[in-house]
């Protein structure tokens, strides 16, 4: 290992314990509260802090799923899992996710229940405890925001947080109306536009999560441009059986089939250099697996298909 390498792991590393740090503090505040909100739910009879507290404790979970993921990620790998454990973090993305959808379910349906047959609701508790949930809720989600654009197992819980952030900003809006007004279907009606916004974050990472997991082209790569730029490196003829595919949200992987001329070895050497340094200049790839072939093997299509039968020599 050179020293930049050795270097750059040990950041990384650095990187994921800080984080692992901060799930964790975040887990603690939000399982504090979550009690204390519950309570104040049920003595102030709201729907919108029983929704928020039952969304919290869907957080604790996700917290604790997330915090498990990044550590387990930190494993290295070996013989029976070759890629290490990088995708647990998307296989708890997803779980997290789904999460969120029975969540806004029971929402939708609590909320229904109160709009028919609408209870009384103290609103003055209402806003006292959903500023201090507000509070609580933001400061968690600012302690994960910090790269979870780039980790979908981080965003997961990200979005549980702001999501919380957010009902609970609704949920004071909804204490003042009713303060104001004395219209209590404000409740549900808030309950409800937390439940769209949760639904609507929740499907996001569920297809983000799903395109990863069958291993689809990541997203903002057209492969005809690629194809293009492979092109034109010095020495490469054409392309073929190429698959792009993303290991994690940020850890993206290649292979192909480059056909060049008839050369020595160092020339190959040099095409695979080359072609290395525009797949991470260009798409962030930095795990690319070349198979040159010399001039007049016969070309399989560009993007070969696995299930296809092989090619079967005939017996005499």
């Amino acid at each position: 290992m050179t020293q930049s390498s050795a270097h750059s792991h040990a950041h990384a590393h650095g990187v994921a314990d800080l984080t692992t740090r901060r799930l964790a503090l975040a887990l603690g505040l939000t399982l504090a509260f979550v009690f204390g909100e519950a309570l104040a739910g049920f003595y102030a009879n709201s729907l919108a802090l029983l929704t928020d507290a039952a969304h919290n404790l869907t957080d604790v979970a996700a917290l604790a799923l997330s915090w498990y993921a990044l550590r387990l990620a930190n494993r290295p790998a070996h013989a029976e899992k070759t890629f290490g454990y990088h995708r647990a973090g998307i296989l708890i993305a997803l779980f997290n996710s789904a999460t969120l959808v029975a969540m806004t379910i029971w929402i939708f349906y609590e909320a229904y229940i109160r709009l028919v047959n609408p209870p009384a609701v103290e609103a003055g508790l209402l806003i006292v405890v959903a500023i201090i949930a507000f509070g609580v809720n933001l400061g968690t989600a600012l302690l994960v925001k910090q790269g979870s654009r780039d980790d979908l197992n981080l965003r997961s819980a990200y979005v549980h947080l702001a999501g919380d952030a957010i009902s609970t900003f609704g949920a004071i809006l909804a204490g003042v109306g009713i303060w104001l007004t004395g219209w209590v279907a404000l409740d549900p009606l808030v309950s409800i536009l937390i439940g769209l916004l949760i639904l609507w974050n929740a499907w996001q990472i569920i297809r983000e999560s799903t395109d990863i997991l069958l291993e689809n082209t990541p997203p903002d790569v057209d492969m005809t441009a690629m194809v293009q730029a492979l092109i034109q490196v010095p020495g490469v003829q054409s392309v073929h059986d190429l698959h792009v595919w993303s290991i994690t949200q940020n850890m993206r992987a290649f292979s192909a089939h480059v056909v060049t001329q008839d050369g020595l070895i160092s020339a190959g050497a040099l095409i695979q250099r080359e072609i290395n340094e525009m797949l991470s200049r260009r798409y962030h790839i930095t795990h690319a697996t070349l198979q040159l072939e010399c001039e007049g093997c016969d070309p399989d299509d560009l993007y070969c298909d696995l299930g296809a039968a092989p090619h079967m020599q005939p017996q005499d």
